[in-house]
């Protein structure tokens, strides 16, 4: 991981042009162009608040201390996380594929490519919470004082997101069929996170049914989810307006340290075989 850090602030401009070129190229040709980064979560907001709040009715905590009960913006506080999460495994996953012609003929470190993704997605993300902060605002919620911690809390699911990336990155080159599986798998993880609806209505449930294995019980199973941690400590700063609770704040770190290791480490293994098996 050392090794690769090194090589990628070595290649500051490769890196930045690379970035420029994901940010020119999303979007080129359209009419609204970056404003499609606002325009999607938008829609989505409008879909599932239309589904979960007005025709399944589903019941949302009232933020403590902030006083907040809105079900928009409960929902993105969870939504736009997740959405960048899976922009940037799914980008980076796609990235030395779509690159095979410029991975065989120059020599240059290959992390830049699914790292210029995420810095790309990164961008628009940002903006997204930035509108996302003033709405908060604007409903009364003291949001804007909790930003240092929230870029904190934004660089560690950079973090988590960027090595599972370089993982997914390299398993598509040796078998496309991951793309077709990392996208049933993330619908399904999806619901397996509390995006939706609150973690109190698994709380519930999960008391109904009893232990499962052991001591172990449904909610034990769900809180071992990472990014239930991460959409924790979003609508923790944002929604509530407290600290986010230490225990999920530390997990949050450890996935990260471990997804970001454990990352660069298969991807560096298989580095320097990338324009074989392309």
């Amino acid at each position: 991981m050392i090794t690769m850090v090194r090589e990628l602030r070595a290649a500051p401009e490769l890196l930045a042009n690379l970035t420029r070129r994901e940010v020119k190229g999303k979007y080129k040709r359209t009419v609204l162009g970056q404003l499609w980064s606002l325009v999607n979560p938008l829609a989505q907001m409008i879909i599932f608040t239309a589904v979960f709040s007005f025709v399944l009715r589903v019941p949302i905590p009232t933020g403590d201390p902030s006083g907040l009960h809105n079900f928009a913006v409960f929902l993105l506080c969870g939504l736009l996380p997740w959405g960048f999460f899976v922009n940037v495994i799914n980008g980076g996953m796609d990235s030395l594929v779509a690159n095979e012609n410029l991975i065989k003929k120059v020599a240059f470190p290959r992390a830049a490519l699914p790292l210029a993704s995420a810095f790309s997605l990164t961008l628009s993300w940002s903006i997204e919470m930035v509108v996302l902060l003033v709405a908060l605002t604007v409903l009364g919620a003291a949001s804007l004082l909790w930003t240092p911690a929230l870029v904190l809390v934004m660089a560690l699911l950079f973090a988590f997101a960027f090595g599972v990336a370089l993982l997914l990155s390299v398993a598509n080159v040796y078998f496309r069929d991951t793309q077709h599986f990392v996208g049933i798998l993330t619908q399904a993880w999806f619901y397996a996170t509390p995006i939706v609806y609150p973690t109190s209505l698994v709380l519930e449930q999960s008391e109904k049914i009893g232990s499962l294995i052991g001591s172990w019980t449904l909610y034990d199973f769900y809180r071992l989810n990472p990014m239930e941690r991460f959409v924790e400590l979003f609508r923790s700063l944002l929604y509530d307006n407290r600290w986010p609770p230490l225990d999920s704040t530390l997990y949050c770190v450890a996935w990260a340290l471990v997804a970001l290791v454990v990352g660069a480490a298969v991807f560096r293994r298989h580095e320097k075989k990338l324009a074989e098996a392309l």
